[in-house]
């Protein structure tokens, strides 16, 4: 079971390039109660793409989720308000 909810949303954007990216990133837990890390990424306005990572612990899927960010964040992705 979660301790409690992990949810990041992040665009990048550069006008000179034509570059209109977003990327999330979501800890939820499975129908049988496994830790579940989904990240989505695209352009901004289309549906993107996806990938899921099932973990057998909380820790494993947050130390994923964490490194994640922290490369997104050096690539230039800057988080924005995003209602789910």
């Amino acid at each position: 079971m979660l301790t409690q909810p992990y949810y990041f949303y992040a665009e990048r954007t550069d006008r000179t390039k034509n570059m209109a990216r977003f990327y999330a990133l979501s800890i939820e837990p499975t129908l049988f109660g496994t830790p579940c890390l989904t990240r989505t990424w695209g352009r901004i306005g289309a549906r993107g793409q996806s990938k899921i990572h099932v973990f057998a612990r909380e820790e494993e899927a947050v130390s994923l989720f964490l490194e994640l960010l922290r490369q997104k964040s050096s690539r230039g992705y800057r988080p924005k308000g995003h209602s789910r």
